[in-house]
């Protein structure tokens, strides 16, 4: 099963792929946890991408996620979506959708974290709170009109992990989808 977890910065998406990743090991087969490739980008440029460098993330997060082992349960942190609302709000370049779109519909179940957790600085890739309002308007709205299901994911540490486990494995109908 391929899971994307999506959601605006400093929303626990990393967090939980961990989580997931370790709960779910050995559970029915193997969990493996793929990246997200802004993070690592960012690091080693020591700055956060301009507009012209937002296609080349969007296809290394779709290589990493399309190269990934066979596993029973692959826990994407991000996908290639993601950069296209980062391209469309901060760069207005909506170029990337029709990929980022098309790439999405390799995966079984979608997770979107709400703005539920405290704000946290991190760097490079934190624009603040307005900030991460914005997106998670906008990604929900990407979704709706795409008619790309979804759930959503609150709460903190293991009540959250202990939630999206139940959603995965059937014991729970999706607080919300498309």
């Amino acid at each position: 099963m391929k899971i994307a977890i999506l959601g605006a910065e400093c929303t626990g998406k990393t967090t939980l792929a961990h989580a997931l990743a370790t709960a779910l090991d050995g559970c029915g087969g193997r969990a493996a946890w793929v990246s997200e490739t802004l993070r690592d980008w960012c690091r080693q440029n020591g700055r956060t991408p301009e507009a012209h460098e937002q296609r080349a993330i969007a296809l290394a997060q779709a290589a990493r996620i399309d190269t990934a082992a066979a596993v029973a349960w692959l826990l994407v942190d991000t996908t290639p979506l993601m950069t296209a609302v980062y391209s469309d709000l901060l760069f207005q370049d909506i170029s990337l959708y029709p990929f980022a779109l098309a790439h999405h519909a390799c995966f079984d179940l979608t997770l979107l974290t709400n703005l539920d957790l405290p704000w946290v600085p991190d760097g490079l890739q934190r624009d603040g709170m307005q900030a991460q309002r914005a997106f998670d308007t906008r990604l929900r709205e990407v979704l709706h009109q795409n008619a790309l299901p979804f759930s959503d994911v609150s709460g903190q540490g293991p009540a959250r992990t202990a939630a999206v486990l139940a959603l995965i494995q059937g014991n729970s109908v999706p607080e919300d989808s498309y």
